[in-house]
């Protein structure tokens, strides 16, 4: 790793802040320093890119002007807002920490990184930046940008995905950021690392900081950051089942833990389990699974179906670290079936359309609306 000298490390916050006075993004986030705002912003902006962001940023500040009504939002219209940022558990997260704030703290924010971090869902990286923008508190906020920046500025070969590297690049940042400007350069780091110190096809070459960049300057920046690489999402097959009368849907409610927790999706059935009722899973025949499934539903709801394959190809959805293969089968039950032992109920066309849904159930509806 480089290391720098203190005048280098003034020149650097200079050279850095001149340039984001003069070409700092104009974010909707950006037009004041209410902690309110900064923290909805860095939630929506985990996971997600900073153009799909703004719309529903501006969207959620006209439904929930402020944390107070945050914490009072029913969660079917929380959900509805967030519907389409995916990883709902953020959602959920920013009204139980609102909840905090105006029901625990009278609605006083914590004013440091260490004491923000008391808040549900906030982490060490949203709450930098919280602290350095909304209190001015001097400690770095380190993502993905933060990582790969200073990585290429000092040539720091450790590994950012072992959780032991942060506290050291949030030690090496915190003796380089400008302790009068903490939020501006923080700021200033995220924008630089998405422009001209990207991942892919960066334009170091007109960097305001290429003087400062010996990772370029030696010709081995796309060397860093050094990462290894995550493990494959483990695929997990499953039976979508539609089942329909008229303009309604029989949908199940998803368990209040886990993946899409009290998301509202076609019954899914995971293949495991059906096979797990043939003494030679590896030679059931296509038909013979589905007559296994029926027996399956059967027993787990008391359902009598009869279910054949819908055709066209698997549908797949990858989250952090599954993904879901679904085969869609069409299923009837007769007309008022006993749905006592079934976590769901009929819903119609309308409803659905009004309902905040998961992406993959987003996925299941479109095709089955392309096979009508």
């Amino acid at each position: 790793m480089i290391e720098w000298s203190e005048s280098k490390i003034r020149s650097f916050r200079k050279t850095l802040l001149d340039w984001y006075d003069q070409n700092g993004r104009n974010l909707p986030w950006r037009k004041d320093h209410d902690p309110y705002h900064v923290w909805v912003s860095e939630i929506m902006l985990q996971q997600t890119q900073v153009n799909t962001v703004i719309p529903y940023y501006e969207h959620f500040m006209t439904e929930f002007p402020t944390v107070t009504d945050l914490a009072n939002a029913p969660e079917p219209q929380l959900m509805k807002a967030w519907e389409g940022l995916g990883y709902y558990s953020r959602a959920r997260n920013l009204r139980k920490a609102a909840k905090q704030i105006v029901n625990e703290r009278g609605g006083q924010w914590p004013q440091t990184a260490e004491t923000l971090q008391e808040l549900a869902g906030i982490g060490p990286y949203t709450a930098g930046a919280i602290a350095s923008i909304a209190f001015n508190e001097p400690v770095p906020a380190v993502d993905g940008n933060a990582f790969r920046v200073f990585a290429r500025l000092l040539e720091i070969d450790l590994d950012i995905a072992k959780p032991q590297t942060r506290p050291v690049f949030e030690e090496i940042i915190g003796r380089i950021m400008s302790p009068d400007r903490p939020g501006d350069f923080n700021q200033a780091i995220m924008d630089l690392g998405a422009s001209y110190m990207t991942a892919k096809n960066p334009d170091s070459a007109h960097s305001p900081v290429k003087a400062f960049d010996q990772a370029y300057l030696d010709g081995i920046e796309m060397q860093y950051p050094v990462k290894s690489k995550k493990p494959r999402p483990v695929k997990i097959a499953y039976y979508g089942l539609v089942i329909r009368q008229g303009n309604r849907f029989l949908m199940q409610q998803r368990p209040s833990d886990g993946l899409l927790a009290n998301f509202w999706t076609f019954p899914l059935i995971a293949e495991d389990d059906v096979l797990a009722l043939s003494d030679h899973p590896e030679l059931t025949t296509d038909e013979e699974r589905l007559t296994l499934l029926e027996k399956l539903v059967q027993q787990e709801f008391g359902l009598t179906i009869h279910a054949v394959p819908m055709g066209g190809k698997i549908i797949k959805h990858t989250f952090t670290h599954r993904q879901w293969l679904i085969s869609l089968l069409s299923a009837q039950v007769k007309p008022g079936a006993d749905l006592s032992f079934f976590p769901g109920k009929w819903l119609s066309e309308d409803e659905l359309k009004n309902m905040a849904l998961p992406k993959v159930q987003e996925k299941l509806l479109t095709r089955v609306y392309q096979t009508k």
